[in-house]
């Protein structure tokens, strides 16, 4: 016998949801208390739950509807024997009359013939609603195993190869190179083995709504709500910033309009709910900020408007990547924010470079390239154990320095879509050789367009190393919330005067570029001079690192 599970109460003046997200699919079986479905009214994101076991027939909504309070969401065949009532013990049990609605099902399901599937973009991370198209692999007719491969696309953070999580052959492809898709939006459809609606052998089946007995206490005769469990309606800082913000469809559509990142708000209702009032006053502390120069924007600078280039001569516009686009973002806000002070050194590295030459083929056999970068990774996560305040973090809101006591280093590395800073783990925990080895996978991800979103998060310093390029000292940008980064230019044999004569020896330049407001210079020039010292003198990373 067919039942239906309708969309619950939810609280009170709540009349309708939006579906956030379908956790179950024709055919699976439930559960009592497993998570059906994920909802978001206008007051929280909410997890409902299965109140029946049993198996699913047909799923009557999808990731993106608005369905009001008793909409069926899905129909099911309940497990085991019929519904029983319990019997009265201190309340009184009211029986409802039970109505039958006949509905034909135009398809009955069979387990022969495949089931037609649709393949929707996953969730990609925090804060990532859409996607470019890089490059779609498959076909239609391709047959596809589970986890494959299936098609390349790149968000602003990353460039990221995405898997499939069902089999079958490839019906229709919905998208193309180049699109920009949302998050949920359908990649391709496909036929996959197990149960599907035959059209061939139609036949009509009776679905019975089918009200159930239920339990109301005397002292209260209003029947209970479905149990919910909400998500955010009292979240701790660590759950929060995994979830989305706590906001209704109608307030993030209001601070998408007026350019607002809604994830920057405080929210001023139950458990930090956000509402328009709350994006209005965000707003306006923005302009207010910026009328009085404290928002670290330029100010008294009006935007010049460009001119039209094609008076002089043939151009061409061209799209920025994605990549490109969160690059000039991110450092365009990492200078104006960040008050800029960069200290330039040498370090001899005459002796550093035999010994680097010597052991270069151990790193090689190790799977690894012994450069220098690899040996400055080591020298600096030492440096951060005897400089602390080179491994923090700010937040003028609320007026605190955050130190981290996890040694994260990220590479900026240099690739045909523009610069990324893949970050390499626990660096003080591991030797120069595994060092190398990481640095070498890392660099070949991410030139080969493998990284994850993962492998981009984390860091708490950065080195950017330029000598493969050439030049003598270069002002890199503090790789915003870290507090400062490493520049290294080409080494070059200079003459250097030692005991009483020139001598030629390997100079390395170095510039650190450090955020002003909680590092003072004096300690800029004590830690550049202490990583230089120790690419001088090894030994001292034994002594004080």
């Amino acid at each position: 016998m067919a039942l239906e599970f309708k969309l619950p109460e939810l609280g009170e003046n709540i009349d309708q949801a939006e579906i956030v997200k379908v956790m179950v699919a024709v055919g699976d079986k439930i559960e009592i208390d497993q998570i059906l479905l994920e909802i978001e009214t206008d007051k929280a994101t909410v997890e409902v739950p299965s109140e029946f076991a049993g198996v699913v027939k047909t799923v009557e909504a999808k990731d993106g509807d608005t369905l009001k309070i008793g909409d069926v969401v899905f129909t099911y065949e309940e497990g085991g024997s019929n519904v029983e009532v319990t019997k009265q013990e201190e309340s009184e049990e009211v029986k409802s009359e039970t109505k039958v609605e006949e509905t034909p099902i135009v398809a009955k399901p069979t387990s022969t013939s495949p089931s037609k599937a649709e393949f929707k973009l996953p969730e990609l991370g925090e804060n990532i609603e859409t996607a470019e198209v890089v490059n779609v692999l498959v076909k239609t007719g391709d047959k596809i195993e589970n986890d494959q491969v299936v098609i390349e696309i790149e968000t602003d953070k990353a460039t990221v190869e995405v898997p499939s999580d069902i089999s079958g052959i490839v019906k229709d492809v919905k998208i193309k190179a180049g699109e920009t898709i949302k998050v949920g939006s359908t990649i391709f459809t496909l036929e996959s083995a197990g149960t599907s609606l035959n059209a061939s052998t139609q036949k009509t089946e009776t679905v019975k709504q089918v009200e159930k007995p239920v339990k109301v206490n005397k002292q209260q005769p209003i029947a209970e709500p479905a149990k919910t469990k909400v998500i955010n309606e009292a979240p701790n800082q660590k759950e929060f910033a995994h979830k989305i913000a706590p906001a209704a469809p109608t307030t993030r559509r209001f601070a998408r309009e007026i350019g607002i990142d809604i994830n920057e708000v405080n929210g001023s209702g139950p458990g930090g709910r956000i509402s328009i009032p709350d994006i209005k006053l965000f707003a306006k502390s923005i302009n207010e900020k910026i009328k009085s120069g404290g928002s670290g924007m330029p100010i008294g600078i009006k935007r010049e408007v460009l001119p039209d280039f094609s008076k002089w001569g043939n151009i061409e516009r061209k799209p920025m990547s994605n990549v490109r686009k969160k690059t000039a973002e991110h450092l365009s806000y990492a200078w104006s924010t960040i008050p800029h002070v960069t200290q330039f050194d040498k370090a001899d590295i005459t002796d550093l470079e035999k010994m680097r030459k010597q052991f270069a083929k151990k790193a090689e056999s190790a799977g690894g390239k012994l450069t220098v970068t690899a040996i400055l990774m080591k020298v600096i996560a030492s440096a951060l154990k005897v400089f602390p305040q080179f491994n923090a973090s700010i937040d003028m809101d609320k007026k605190e320095i955050i130190y981290k006591d996890y040694f994260n280093i990220g590479i900026a590395v240099d690739t045909e879509k523009g610069l990324i800073v893949p970050v390499v783990r626990d660096v003080d925990q591991k030797n120069i050789l595994d060092l190398s080895k990481d640095l070498t996978e890392i660099s070949v991800k991410a030139r080969n367009k493998k990284v994850t979103i993962e492998d981009m998060q984390g860091g708490s310093f950065t080195i950017s190393n330029l000598g493969g390029i050439g030049g003598t000292s270069f002002t890199p940008i503090v790789n915003a919330p870290e507090v400062a980064i490493v520049g290294v230019s080409r080494g070059r044999y200079e003459p250097v005067y030692i005991d009483g004569e020139f001598v030629p020896r390997m100079m390395l330049p170095l510039s650190l570029s450090y955020d002003h407001r909680i590092i003072d210079g004096a300690d800029a020039a004590r830690f550049i001079r202490w990583v230089s010292s120790a690419l001088e003198q090894p030994f001292l990373l034994s002594l004080e690192g």
